[in-house]
Parts: structure tokens; C-alpha cells; sequence
């Protein structure tokens, strides 16, 4: 089990995944919906966004900082070999 939190301030809990590979992708899905706010300029990004991938132990095992460049279409923050497919 992991948690996904974004620990921009105030940190908050945004889900949680029974695999790494299903936390990265709501990782991802958080990062293209910061990217759509920043292109329609909902809320500001600041000095952009920050999140965690945690263990049950709340131990973080990922980190991820984004700041959305609304200059080109959202580009994964997952690469391929972060997925694990083959």
C-alpha cells in the first residue's frame, strides 16, 4: 500500500494505490491537472507543486516537484522505465 500526498503547503493526502505503479500514475494525473489549471489559469502555481509517494509506514519512498510550462502541451512526468513496462 502507498499514499500519494501533495506536500505543497499545507501538506494533504491525495489518495492512496495497492501498487508503485498505480501511485505513479496518480502522480502523473495530479501533475497534468496542475498543468490544465495553470493553461486556464485556475488557483497560481507558485514556485510549482511538490509530492510524495509514502509506504504504509509513511516513509517517503518518492518525490516529485512539477511547475507546469504552459508554453507546450503537458509531457508525462513518468518516464517509461518508472512504469515497469515491458
Amino acid at each position: 500500500m502507498f499514499e500519494i500526498w501533495e506536500t505543497s503547503e499545507p501538506a494533504r493526502l491525495i489518495s492512496d494505490a495497492g501498487s508503485l505503479k498505480v501511485a505513479l500514475e496518480k502522480v502523473d494525473t495530479m501533475c497534468r491537472l496542475r498543468h490544465d489549471q495553470a493553461v486556464a489559469h485556475v488557483g497560481e502555481a507558485g514556485d510549482g507543486y511538490h509530492f510524495e509517494i509514502r509506504d504504509r509506514a509513511g516513509k517517503p519512498l518518492a518525490r516529485l516537484s512539477y511547475v507546469p510550462d504552459t508554453s507546450r502541451a503537458y509531457q508525462s512526468v513518468v518516464v517509461e522505465e518508472m512504469r515497469g513496462d515491458d
